[in-house]
């Protein structure tokens, strides 16, 4: 799963795992690699924050499922 969102004025990039949806929020699990540990980072997304999100494929051939939100949804 990949996500952007905003923050402020900025608009970041989460990409990993679809780890929980809780109805007010999604949480993407991030799988890090800092030399040779793995680190592991969740990042929660308000839905009101999220401005587009996007299924990645496992395989490259596949296509990609790219879901918008409406600019009226993002208050």
């Amino acid at each position: 799963m990949e996500a952007q969102y905003r923050v402020a004025d900025i608009h970041q990039k989460s990409a990993g795992t679809l780890v929980a949806d809780t109805g007010r929020c999604i949480v993407i699990e991030e799988h890090l690699l800092q030399g040779e540990r793995k680190k592991t980072m969740r990042v929660e997304i308000p839905y009101e924050y999220v401005i587009r999100l996007a299924e990645a494929p496992r395989n490259p051939d596949e296509s990609v499922a790219v879901h918008s939100v409406p600019p009226k949804a993002r208050r």
